[in-house]
């Protein structure tokens, strides 16, 4: 992807807030390790992109984070609020009016969109904030139309799942995480499903949204465009952070091994 490296992220002199901090995450599956010993702070505001090999826990980081997957052992909070912590030798979750609370402060995109396919663009928008949020149906179309026309499918309002593109299907997953309002946005790779015409329709959304401040976690194989929109890129391997840091670093002049075999992989 063209275009010049996102400027560094900026505070404007204010104390920026963590949104999202992971501590001491570690996850099995089977007895298979898959994450270990992770820690990761998002703060409001901040692009972090996750790059790594399949297999390296990227996407597992991604399901603890929104809650889908238990951890077994770690803390996890929002905006200052425990979702998750050890106690013991166990985890325990907040009360569940706690984490539905805690639940709306972020959205998740999959990279298979997850739309409801008997449902259409619009309802596909509206049905959490109505049924979730219990907010006036007036007031969630009124939003959802603004958002598919940030989108540029404003025309597919009507129309199904089934009658879109991936790029179209992949906008409408954006916007309808948009529509419930989160304070953060995680994307599990949003493009993989996608050929190169229709990635960069997505991509140029989400670039799009970076430039308005919004804060993002996004799993990619996309080095081009982690370089130019991240603020923070994080490189997994074997359930491990290997390293983190500024884009242009990370990806240009990697200090380790690993990183920069897997960087090769890439170019090939």
């Amino acid at each position: 992807m063209d275009g010049g490296s996102r400027k560094p992220y900026e505070t404007d002199g204010y104390a920026v807030m963590n949104l999202l901090e992971m501590n001491g995450i570690k996850k099995a599956f089977g007895g298979l390790s898959v994450l270990e010993d992770i820690s990761i702070s998002v703060s409001e505001g901040e692009v972090v992109a996750i790059i790594g090999p399949s297999g390296s826990g990227k996407s597992t980081l991604l399901r603890c984070a929104t809650l889908l997957e238990t951890i077994d052992s770690g803390d996890i909070s929002y905006l200052g609020k425990a979702a998750a912590r050890t106690e013991g030798n166990g985890v325990v979750y907040a009360e569940p009016a706690e984490l539905k609370q805690i639940r709306g402060y972020f959205g998740l995109v999959f990279q298979s969109f997850n739309l409801f396919p008997h449902f259409s663009v619009l309802k596909n928008l509206i049905d959490a904030p109505i049924k979730v949020q219990k907010r006036e149906k007036a007031e969630a179309v009124e939003e959802a139309m603004a958002l598919l026309r940030k989108m540029g499918i404003e025309d597919k309002k009507d129309a199904y799942p089934c009658q879109l593109s991936g790029g179209q299907q992949q906008r409408v997953a954006i916007a309808r995480a948009l529509a419930l309002k989160p304070k953060i946005l995680f994307f599990d790779e949003p493009t993989s499903a996608l050929d190169p015409e229709l990635t960069g329709e997505v991509l140029k959304v989400i670039r799009r949204l970076a430039e308005e401040r919004m804060t993002m976690v996004i799993v990619t194989h996309e080095m081009g465009f982690a370089r130019a929109v991240a603020d923070r890129v994080v490189f997994m391997d074997g359930g491990h952070i290997i390293e983190q840091g500024d884009p242009k670093e990370i990806i240009d002049n990697p200090r380790h091994e690993r990183t920069r075999a897997f960087l090769r992989k890439l170019e090939r």
